[in-house]
């Protein structure tokens, strides 16, 4: 099964309603997607999310990237050669990690197709179900808790709240929040990187004083303040997930070894896909710390490929693909089965998918 042709497209996915962070704000995915066809007929997708704020891509980079420097260095290349594919998709072109990422999910897919075992099985097969978190938006608190309210009423045990615009808000935000949906529901804080580190322990100290119960809080400093991320994960009991600060199995051995955080966020956008996301499971499977996997603004897609690493690794206990929970539609057929926060993997070969929807290929 030789890789004989990789063409670049792109999918759009309306949101149910504006996704809204301390970054940015997005009415509806538009993603980049490669499809790979062999030889012998096997046909993979892969998808790419153009995260600016976070990665550094946007979609003319990555259709760039893959087209032009990561596609002509694995033509004709074997897929049961993996190492050797992985190896010159890391080497074709710096950083550019979703695009990677889009590649390297196409390239896994096939190689699932190529033994007829579900991915997840030959990763690891920890489990066949994961159940998923949802994220709130960052809005007004009243919004917010009227969004955690209908998110329970769809079944979800864990919120993902995000934070980071203004500290003082964001207490009460949280406060509105645990009214809401009371104590039974976990909550996780998502700052992206929108707090000082001194801002930080002072909100998360008077969060713990109030009994707020935070679970974990995602990445409160700027990504490339390790000293500060480490300031905040030492002055507050609740847990500090390093998100941002981690794209290569290098950040996860620098974030833990330092003890700059108690946990690691794995997403395939950033670490360039599958390949290098296992190399950041080993080091964290080393240092007995745990990973979260979580997702952009990805479509059933991509976030396929991360349930399928998910479910296939212990070390990963905390799930946030909530991707295609936000979509108002879902042009992917087959793959795995989302049905909110329960995620259940699919058993034929590879990712499992039949068809993608309203996908469009430039001519």
């Amino acid at each position: 099964m030789k890789i004989k042709e990789i063409k670049v497209g792109k999918i759009t996915v309306p949101l149910k309603k504006s996704f809204k962070t301390a970054l940015r704000t997005v009415h509806s995915i538009e993603d980049i997607v490669v499809k790979v066809v062999t030889d012998t007929g096997h046909v993979a997708y892969g998808e790419a999310a153009p995260t600016a704020v976070i990665t550094g891509d946007t979609n003319g980079s990555i259709r760039c990237a893959i087209e032009d420097y990561i596609a002509p260095q694995i033509i004709g290349l074997d897929i049961e050669n993996m190492e050797e594919i992985m190896t010159r998709i890391d080497k074709s072109i710096i950083k550019n990690t979703s695009a990677k990422a889009a590649v390297d999910i196409a390239i896994y897919d096939l190689f699932g197709q190529l033994y007829n075992a579900p991915l997840y099985k030959l990763l690891g097969g920890y489990k066949k179900e994961i159940i998923s978190d949802l994220t709130i938006s960052v809005n007004e608190p009243s919004e917010m808790a009227e969004d955690s309210i209908d998110a329970v009423k769809r079944g979800y045990k864990t919120l993902k709240i995000k934070v980071g615009l203004d500290s003082k808000m964001d207490m009460e935000r949280i406060k509105a929040i645990r009214d809401a949906v009371g104590y039974n529901i976990d909550l996780r804080l998502d700052a992206n990187q929108g707090w000082k580190p001194k801002e930080a322990v002072m909100l998360l100290r008077k969060m713990e004083d109030k009994g707020f119960n935070i679970e974990l809080v995602e990445q409160p400093v700027l990504a490339s303040d390790l000293d500060g991320l480490k300031f905040v994960t030492d002055n507050v009991n609740i847990p500090i997930l390093a998100d941002e600060s981690v794209f290569s199995p290098e950040d996860a051995v620098k974030i833990i070894q330092n003890r700059a955080a108690d946990l690691i966020n794995i997403k395939l956008m950033k670490t360039g896909g599958i390949h290098n996301a296992l190399k950041i499971c080993s080091v964290a499977e080393i240092y007995g710390v745990e990973c979260m996997i979580g997702c952009m603004l990805e479509s059933k897609l991509s976030v396929s490929a991360a349930a399928h690493l998910a479910a296939s690794k212990k070390i990963i206990t905390k799930i946030d693909l909530d991707g295609p929970g936000l979509c108002k539609e879902d042009p992917i057929i087959g793959g795995p089965e989302f049905n909110d926060y329960r995620i259940i993997l699919n058993d034929d070969g590879g990712l499992g998918f039949k068809e993608i929807r309203n996908l469009s290929f430039s001519s």
